[in-house]
């Protein structure tokens, strides 16, 4: 108990819960930051290309919530920001001459997704049509760039390269584009970056189809919901392969966290896939299902069976998961890849659907399954980077730091994370009550007749009747 009033705790779990809650709360609007804007230009080149007065109209709506999403990104992202050197001031004045250089990047990218996503919003009834529709392009560019460039950071402390350490322990000889182009980035980036456009399709989706389901059926929504769900349901297929061969290289290069995603605690060859089922401190698994043979035939199909897989009994107790750990990271992998599979499920429904009648589907299960879609794709998401955090541990940088040693002194940060978590709470309700008037807003304007459409007069919502192309 330390002085006064305040309580004095060990630093260390409540740092880690903090940047958890940030970190979690942050990555539901990077999605919305990268996919959005993509979308965006699909319905605005749409609405250009085919004079279509609706998909006009969906573009610039998109364009004005992204705004505000993006807005609220930058808020959270800067506390983020903030909260390294505030919880883990040890691995800053380390590492940081490194690890800062990805983030150095990603601020170029926030700028210039910044600048244009003013410019594009603002050029709405100011550019001709073209000319606008192209300044929206770096903002696409500049979303891919920043995502990369942060998972860049990430995937460093998973493979640290690019750096020596003096005698003193002090990082030099720092080679920026070996710390960027670590081994863990190239498949690390590509899988968050395909994450980006599956949640963000999704959760777009989600919206139109909760609104299709009570009767809002008009060709405005179809249309919406047609463009934001063939993102998504592009990006799930190629995120299955992507996620197969991410765990195939884990597989290869982080052995200490895939035997707690498979839950292998003892060296071995036919190793069964393990599904869900919990480790218990003596090494016995209870509870789950076990399908022989199959955690080593994924692992290396040419070997199948005989593939040996590496147990946490290879790696020293200090230097792996624990059972509390490896538990949660095998049940986040158990979780994101049965939410992805059934994702995937609905993906084909919908592609089934569009190639035999070039129309969605018309059962109401698929407009409920797609209206939960965009939750349980952020779910996944979520439980995607659990694996990846969680299974690093105990490490901050594999090898070189582990999370104790990185984080702060401060026995009074339990103080921080109380008010970081009602700061965010008030930001979060105030995102929703936000989009929900601005949409209340937009619906108001579509009864106004003296309301005019984007580029207005140039492409008036009556100018040419819109081109169905299957949305009818």
């Amino acid at each position: 108990m330390g002085s006064g009033w305040t309580l004095a705790v060990d630093p260390v779990p409540w740092a880690r819960a903090q940047m958890a809650f940030t970190l979690a709360t942050h990555i539901i609007l990077v999605p919305l930051g990268v996919a959005w804007g993509f979308m965006a230009l699909v319905a605005n080149y749409r609405g250009i290309k085919k004079h279509d007065a609706d998909a006009l109209r969906l573009a610039q709506r998109w364009s004005k919530y992204m705004a505000v999403t993006f807005a609220v990104g930058a808020v959270t992202g800067t506390v983020l920001t903030f909260e390294f050197g505030l919880l883990w001031p040890n691995f800053m004045d380390t590492y940081g001459a490194a690890f800062g250089i990805p983030f150095a990047f990603e601020g170029l990218f926030f700028f210039t997704e910044a600048i244009f996503i003013a410019i594009y919003i603002y050029g709405w009834k100011r550019l001709k049509p073209w000319p606008h529709f192209w300044s929206g392009v770096p903002i696409v560019i500049a979303g891919i760039g920043g995502t990369v460039s942060v998972v860049a950071a990430n995937a460093w402390m998973n493979h640290p390269s690019g750096f020596s350490l003096n005698r003193a322990g002090e990082v030099v000889d720092v080679e920026p584009l070996e710390v960027i182009f670590n081994k863990a980035m190239p498949l690390q980036s590509l899988h968050m970056l395909i994450a980006a456009y599956l949640v963000g399709g999704f959760l777009v989706a989600s919206v139109y189809a909760g609104a299709m389901l009570k009767g809002r059926r008009d060709r405005y929504h179809r249309l919406g919901f047609l463009i934001a769900f063939s993102v998504a349901a592009i990006a799930t297929p190629i995120q299955m392969v992507v996620g197969d061969t991410l765990a195939r290289w884990v597989y290869e290069n982080e052995p200490r966290k895939f035997a707690a995603m498979e839950l292998v605690t003892e060296t071995s060859s036919d190793v069964p896939e393990t599904l869900g089922g919990f480790l218990q401190e003596d090494g016995d698994i209870v509870g789950g299902i076990d399908i022989p043979g199959l955690a080593s035939i994924l692992s290396d199909p040419a070997e199948g069976t005989s593939t040996v897989v590496q147990g946490l009994d290879a790696f020293p107790e200090d230097e792996r998961p624990t059972v509390r750990q490896a538990n949660i990271v095998h049940w986040a992998w158990d979780i994101m890849v049965g939410l992805g599979t059934a994702l995937f499920l609905l993906s084909v429904w919908f592609a089934w659907a569009w190639w035999r009648r070039r129309a969605i589907p018309r059962s109401k299960w698929f407009l409920r399954f797609a209206a939960v879609a965009g939750v349980a794709s952020i779910v996944a998401m979520e439980a995607g980077w659990v694996v990846t955090e969680v299974g690093r541990q105990p490490w901050i940088v594999v090898d070189y730091m582990k999370v104790e040693d990185a984080a702060t002194e401060n026995t009074g940060i339990w103080l921080t994370f109380l008010v970081i978590s009602g700061v965010y709470a008030v930001v979060a309700v105030t995102l929703v009550l936000v989009l929900r008037l601005m949409r209340r807003r937009f619906d108001e304007s579509d009864e106004d007749p003296h309301t005019g459409g984007p580029y207005s007069p140039r492409i008036r919502p009556d100018a040419a009747p819109p081109v169905d192309a299957g949305v009818s």
